[in-house]
């Protein structure tokens, strides 16, 4: 006789397991602990076979029977309904394991120490920020390149052309990895070539207006701010390094006696030296005073193991008025790039030297960073002493160009 709720419901436990059949081998076992579990009873090759059909309350029994129906008709194909579950989570467990946004993870675990720090941190964050949440959880395999698509678009849409551009490059290394680790057969992201519109050339913003230049100098050195950012503002004209290399400059590699800040280059993974003018000198020994105790010349707002956001300088700009079409962090390179050439007169490759830039000697050689170290001194005090005219209202001449 079939099963019912009823029966179902008010079956009491016993001193041994005790048996509830319905139908077709289907059965509730309920166990001395008071457990009911729904069991199916079948026989493949001439051997009695039993599979678990889950639990009472959690399966009921319309439920216990469908799942019954489902594994006889597996039988009637010559299938094992036991294999087949078996099969079935290998199958789940191995896609989610092969799953795109795992993929990724690993072929960054691989590369993201050959890289610089920074460059790694913005691939992660692009990843994770603009593609994972969309198909971070397909198959890696089983991405196609409509669904890549559909996650650039949003990318685009937020008038992010250039990171769109720069996540489908990201993705398409990503498909050849799992290619080359035997986890999927082809790579998609090819079939979008030419998808996107292409990217115009911007340069970084730098004022182009002699009486403009002037105001935003005396702007940086009237910043009402924290006193790490007002520092920051007013020696990022001083030395024009790259704004990343600003923020994240350590007290280690600066010998404020000896006027040098030594480090490596994040762009090229090269070193270099820059020669302090005596107002950079001077402003370092001022904040020395407030920051000389941690690691970082410029620490974060909130705790002294990390240097200051990258947004600190840029959005400090921005509340002192200066927008940014008109000038950026990175734009003071192409300020002083013009004004050492054609208005100071200072040799086109001891200005390339400060900028880091490669420069080689006549065999085809690239200077060492020592290279013309005095003269590159002489002009770093002739850009500060120029830089303190203008503030003090001398003339300031057109400016253009860009500098990376």
């Amino acid at each position: 006789m079939p099963l019912t709720d009823t029966a179902i419901r008010n079956a009491k436990p016993g001193a041994k397991p005790a048996r509830l059949f319905d139908e077709r081998g289907l059965y509730l076992e309920v166990t001395p602990s008071g457990g009911k579990w729904w069991r199916f009873r079948y026989r493949l090759g001439g051997k009695a076979k039993l599979l678990s059909m889950g639990t009472y309350p959690d399966i009921g029994l319309a439920k216990a029977r469908e799942r019954r129906d489902e594994a006889r008709k597996l039988l009637a194909d010559g299938i094992d309904p036991s294999e087949h579950r078996k099969a079935t989570k290998t199958a789940r467990t191995d896609r989610a394991a092969n799953s795109f946004e795992v993929v990724a993870r690993e072929w960054y675990g691989k590369l993201a120490p050959t890289w610089n720090a920074a460059h790694g941190d913005r691939i992660i964050r692009r990843l994770e920020r603009d593609v994972f949440p969309w198909v971070g959880g397909r198959p890696v395999a089983e991405v196609t390149a409509p669904e890549l698509l559909a996650v650039l678009r949003r990318i685009e849409a937020r008038g992010a052309l250039e990171t769109a551009h720069r996540a489908l490059g990201n993705c398409g290394q990503i498909l050849r990895y799992a290619i080359a680790t035997g986890r999927a057969a082809r790579d998609p992201s090819g079939d979008l070539r030419g998808a996107l519109p292409p990217v115009k050339g911007e340069h970084f913003a730098a004022v182009t207006e002699p009486k403009r230049l002037a105001e935003i100098l005396r702007a940086l050195d009237g910043y009402q701010g924290t006193f790490t950012v007002q520092c920051a503002l007013r020696l990022a004209p001083l030395v024009f390094v790259r704004p990343g290399e600003l923020r994240k400059a350590r007290w280690a590699d600066i010998d404020l006696d000896a006027a040098e800040w030594r480090y490596t280059v994040t762009k090229t993974d090269t070193a270099h030296i820059v020669p302090l003018a005596t107002q950079a000198v001077a402003i370092l020994r001022e904040l020395h005073k407030l920051t000389g105790h941690g690691e970082f010349v410029f620490p974060g707002a909130r705790t002294n193991g990390r240097p200051m956001s990258d947004n600190a300088i840029l959005a400090a700009m921005r509340r002192l008025g200066i927008p940014k079409e008109e000038m950026s962090g990175h734009g003071f390179r192409a300020v002083a790039r013009t004004i050492l050439d054609e208005v100071l007169g200072v040799r086109p490759d001891l200005i390339e030297h400060q900028l880091a830039h490669a420069v080689r000697d006549p065999n085809g050689r690239a200077y060492n960073r020592t290279a013309h170290l005095p003269e590159r001194r002489k002009m770093m005090q002739q850009w500060a002493d120029w830089l303190d005219k203008q503030k003090a209202g001398a003339d300031v001449i057109q400016l253009h160009g860009d500098v990376a």
